[in-house]
């Protein structure tokens, strides 16, 4: 893959902005400080930092693709009340992988995980 200014403005936003955004978060992010890059060029950047295993392209959380710098096997938590996305530490249920060819014969890929429930935040807010 070849050095782009903009694919490396790209990633260090994503860097700085660990709440795994949307393009269009990301877009908004972005454009504060560079008013003439535009949302196409940050669809283009991210699907090819993903392709190439640079970042993580997470779908199914809800009806948009959120991005990740993090690559390392996590799992993820979104609260149904702010819509926040954490990272869950792969140590809590490791091997899952493994475990469903051991126990259906499936070979698994490539998985994402994701837990839904109210974050600390909002449970103190509500409370």
């Amino acid at each position: 893959m070849k050095y782009s200014k903009q694919r490396e403005l790209i990633l260090n936003s994503l860097k700085e902005n660990c709440s795994h955004p949307t393009v269009e978060q990301l877009y908004e992010f972005i454009h504060k400080d560079q008013p003439t890059i535009s949302l196409a060029t940050i669809y283009r950047n991210l699907n090819q930092l993903a392709e190439n295993g640079i970042v993580k392209k997470i779908e199914g959380l809800d009806n948009t693709a959120h991005f990740d710098h993090q690559t390392h096997d996590h799992y993820h938590f979104i609260c149904k009340h702010c819509h926040q996305v954490f990272d869950i530490p792969y140590d809590i249920a490791p091997d899952l992988d493994q475990k469903v060819k051991n126990t259906t014969g499936l070979n698994v890929t490539s998985y994402d995980i994701a837990f839904r429930g109210i974050c600390k935040n909002c449970q103190n807010s509500i409370n």
